[in-house]
């Protein structure tokens, strides 16, 4: 009897122990995770405010900015009229007066209205000025594709802004992206370009103590490989980063490991990274919800073949990005217009010859 009990005891001690070693899990949806960001730069920079439309008395469009307005008021959280050009300007001015700008678009369709002081404004004036005049400055709000929204409100603008010298464009896609870039882009000195995803604002993800602290920051232009694999690289950013990992567990069932790499920054582009993976498996397939003309995966495919990491390709690069037509409004056309799970698969065992 007293054996068992040594027995229980032990095997107790055991459960405890790998209980209570295991890191502390907070879920973390997108949307909260960007709100948390806000708030904690908020409270720690008072040069930092929001402003946009429906940000404040409504908590945002999507709710992102749920809370702020009531927590710092109309100085710092400031509703604007319908008018992009108008308060993307007053943010760039304020950006050049020393202050710290967040600016969020209702979506980044609406950035088209704004495009003059996002190029011409932002982007361009720290080189025109030799260096004198910082712009720390933040647009930010969802951009690609959503659902049941047709052409006009489903376009990605990764490649767009991401085209452009002077800007740093982020496009983030769980819930750790979302809160370590945003503090990042916040706190950083030039204009930043921060391309949300509305289908993701809503999707929990699990985040460690490490990243819910207060200064838990990622780095702008470094991506992260989210999974190992030694057959083939994914690469891909936002949403489309959680269809490769989908993809890449079907594959895996059928003995093809993926490497999957989640971009996190469009510019600067983390080459190393992607070199580093493609001369490990020998193969690659890009995967974005935008077009596919000078699209990110179309860059991507031009710097692995100017790079050292051609010379290892077993098999030319496949892009799978969104069909190159306006977004139809149909959901069954709509599906058939981006990139899907089924795609991934199938350009994989193409690469490989499968």
């Amino acid at each position: 009897m007293a054996s068992i009990r040594c027995f229980l005891r032990f095997y107790y001690q055991v459960i405890f122990c790998i209980v209570t070693s295991r890191p502390s899990l907070f879920q973390v949806n997108v949307r909260d995770a960007l709100n948390q960001a806000m708030d904690e730069e908020l409270e720690r920079d008072e040069r930092v405010f929001l402003l946009g439309e429906e940000v404040a008395q409504y908590d945002g469009a999507y709710k992102v900015s749920r809370g702020l307005w009531k927590k710092y008021g109309d100085k710092r959280i400031i509703d604007t009229p319908i008018t992009e050009m108008g308060f993307a300007g007053i943010a760039v001015g304020a950006a050049f007066a020393g202050l710290r700008p967040i600016c969020e678009f209702m979506t980044w369709n609406f950035s088209m209205q704004a495009i003059d002081q996002v190029i011409n404004s932002a982007a361009k004036t720290y080189y025109m000025s030799a260096g004198a005049q910082p712009v720390p400055i933040v647009f930010r709000g969802p951009n690609g594709s959503s659902a049941g929204v047709a052409a006009q409100h489903s376009q990605c603008f990764a490649a767009w802004y991401g085209h452009c010298p002077g800007l740093k464009v982020v496009s983030p896609w769980n819930s750790e992206d979302a809160r370590g870039l945003l503090k990042a882009a916040i706190r950083d000195n030039n204009p930043v370009v921060f391309l949300e995803n509305e289908l993701m604002y809503g999707v929990p993800f699990d985040l460690s103590e490490e990243v819910m602290h207060k200064d838990f920051v990622l780095p702008i232009g470094k991506a992260k490989v989210e999974r190992q694999g030694t057959h083939i690289t994914l690469v891909s950013h936002s949403r489309c980063v959680g269809f490769c990992l989908d993809a890449a567990a079907v594959l895996a069932k059928e003995g093809v490991e993926c490497e999957v790499v989640n971009l996190r920054t469009i510019r600067p582009l983390d080459v190393d990274t992607i070199e580093t993976s493609v001369i490990k498996t020998g193969h690659l397939v890009t995967v974005e919800g935008g077009w596919p003309q000078y699209g990110v995966g179309a860059e991507i495919c031009a710097r692995i073949m100017e790079g050292p990491a051609f010379n290892y390709l077993d098999a030319p690069a496949v892009r799978v990005t969104g069909v190159d037509i306006p977004m139809p409004y149909a959901k069954i056309l709509e599906d058939h217009s981006v990139p899907q799970i089924k795609d991934i698969i199938f350009s994989v065992k193409k690469v490989l010859n499968m």
